[in-house]
Protein backbone atom coordinates (compact mmCIF):
# COMPACT_ATOMS: atom_id res chain seq x y z
CA UNK A 1 0.00 0.00 0.00
CA UNK A 2 2.73 2.84 -0.34
CA UNK A 3 1.67 4.04 -3.14
CA UNK A 4 -2.19 4.70 -1.79
CA UNK A 5 -3.16 8.28 -2.31
CA UNK A 6 -2.54 10.06 1.06
CA UNK A 7 -3.45 13.09 2.98
CA UNK A 8 -0.86 15.21 3.56
CA UNK A 9 -0.55 17.24 7.62
CA UNK A 10 1.16 19.83 7.85
CA UNK A 11 1.70 21.46 11.09
CA UNK A 12 3.16 25.09 13.07
CA UNK A 13 4.94 23.55 15.76
CA UNK A 14 5.84 27.07 17.08
CA UNK A 15 7.50 27.83 20.82
CA UNK A 16 4.24 27.65 22.66
CA UNK A 17 1.76 24.96 23.79
CA UNK A 18 -0.67 25.95 21.16
CA UNK A 19 2.08 24.86 18.74
CA UNK A 20 3.09 21.68 20.68
CA UNK A 21 -0.44 20.52 20.02
CA UNK A 22 -0.31 21.15 16.27
CA UNK A 23 2.81 19.31 16.23
CA UNK A 24 1.44 16.19 18.07
CA UNK A 25 -1.38 16.05 16.46
CA UNK A 26 0.59 15.68 13.20
CA UNK A 27 3.07 13.67 14.81
CA UNK A 28 0.31 10.94 16.08
CA UNK A 29 -0.15 10.42 12.12
CA UNK A 30 -0.18 6.90 12.84
CA UNK A 31 -3.84 7.24 14.43
CA UNK A 32 -4.53 8.24 11.06
CA UNK A 33 -5.38 6.21 8.07
CA UNK A 34 -3.92 7.54 4.73
CA UNK A 35 -2.09 10.37 6.36
CA UNK A 36 1.85 11.57 6.49
CA UNK A 37 3.44 14.27 7.28
CA UNK A 38 4.87 16.92 5.68
CA UNK A 39 7.77 19.39 6.62
CA UNK A 40 6.82 22.96 6.99
CA UNK A 41 10.40 24.16 7.01
CA UNK A 42 11.32 22.71 3.86
CA UNK A 43 8.47 24.91 2.22
CA UNK A 44 9.28 27.89 3.92
CA UNK A 45 13.13 27.39 2.64
CA UNK A 46 11.63 26.90 -0.92
CA UNK A 47 12.39 23.11 -1.37
CA UNK A 48 10.90 22.78 -5.42
CA UNK A 49 10.50 19.32 -4.89
CA UNK A 50 8.34 19.07 -2.08
CA UNK A 51 6.31 22.55 -3.08
CA UNK A 52 5.56 21.31 -6.26
CA UNK A 53 4.31 18.28 -4.84
CA UNK A 54 2.02 20.32 -2.69
CA UNK A 55 0.76 22.00 -5.47
CA UNK A 56 -0.78 19.22 -7.42
CA UNK A 57 -4.10 19.62 -8.48
CA UNK A 58 -4.65 15.89 -6.36
CA UNK A 59 -2.84 16.77 -3.58
CA UNK A 60 -5.04 16.70 -0.18
CA UNK A 61 -3.21 18.87 2.76
CA UNK A 62 -4.72 19.68 6.12
CA UNK A 63 -3.16 22.41 7.96
CA UNK A 64 -2.85 22.83 11.47
CA UNK A 65 -1.85 26.25 12.77
CA UNK A 66 -1.42 26.74 16.96
CA UNK A 67 -2.87 30.09 16.95
CA UNK A 68 -4.68 32.74 14.91
CA UNK A 69 -1.19 34.48 13.65
CA UNK A 70 -1.65 31.23 11.23
CA UNK A 71 2.06 30.82 10.52
CA UNK A 72 2.15 26.99 8.85
CA UNK A 73 -0.92 28.44 6.31
CA UNK A 74 0.72 32.31 5.43
CA UNK A 75 3.62 29.90 4.61
CA UNK A 76 2.09 27.69 2.17
CA UNK A 77 0.03 30.46 0.73
CA UNK A 78 3.37 32.65 0.28
CA UNK A 79 4.78 30.03 -2.14
CA UNK A 80 1.53 29.51 -3.76
CA UNK A 81 -0.18 26.53 -2.10
CA UNK A 82 -3.93 26.97 -2.05
CA UNK A 83 -7.31 24.52 -1.42
CA UNK A 84 -5.83 23.08 1.78
CA UNK A 85 -8.44 22.46 5.10
CA UNK A 86 -6.91 24.92 7.86
CA UNK A 87 -7.40 23.61 11.66
CA UNK A 88 -6.00 25.83 14.09
CA UNK A 89 -5.80 24.79 17.70
CA UNK A 90 -7.17 27.38 19.00
CA UNK A 91 -10.38 26.41 17.75
CA UNK A 92 -10.45 23.98 20.17
CA UNK A 93 -10.69 26.19 23.12
CA UNK A 94 -6.69 25.80 23.91
CA UNK A 95 -5.67 28.62 25.50
CA UNK A 96 -1.86 30.15 24.25
CA UNK A 97 0.01 30.18 27.04
CA UNK A 98 -2.20 28.46 29.65
CA UNK A 99 -3.81 25.48 28.54
CA UNK A 100 -1.37 22.32 29.18
CA UNK A 101 -1.12 19.64 26.66
CA UNK A 102 -2.80 16.69 27.40
CA UNK A 103 -3.13 13.55 25.56
CA UNK A 104 -7.81 13.87 25.61
CA UNK A 105 -7.51 17.13 23.88
CA UNK A 106 -4.92 15.64 21.20
CA UNK A 107 -7.27 13.11 20.69
CA UNK A 108 -10.40 15.42 20.22
CA UNK A 109 -8.14 17.02 17.65
CA UNK A 110 -7.44 14.07 15.73
CA UNK A 111 -10.81 12.81 16.28
CA UNK A 112 -12.60 16.00 14.11
CA UNK A 113 -9.63 15.43 11.67
CA UNK A 114 -11.17 11.87 11.23
CA UNK A 115 -14.39 13.35 10.55
CA UNK A 116 -12.91 15.86 7.74
CA UNK A 117 -13.53 13.74 3.93
CA UNK A 118 -11.22 14.20 0.58
CA UNK A 119 -14.18 12.72 -1.82
CA UNK A 120 -13.50 9.07 -1.52
CA UNK A 121 -10.16 9.46 0.83
CA UNK A 122 -10.72 9.48 4.75
CA UNK A 123 -8.49 9.85 7.78
CA UNK A 124 -11.14 7.62 9.52
CA UNK A 125 -9.25 3.96 10.74
CA UNK A 126 -11.25 1.61 9.93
Amino acid sequence: MENQEKITIIACSGASNTGKYADEVARRKEDLDNAKMACLPKVAIGDKSLIEKLKSKDAKIVVIDGCPVNCASKILEKVGIEGFVHLNTTDFDIKKGISPVTTEKVDEIIGHIKSLHFGDLTLANK
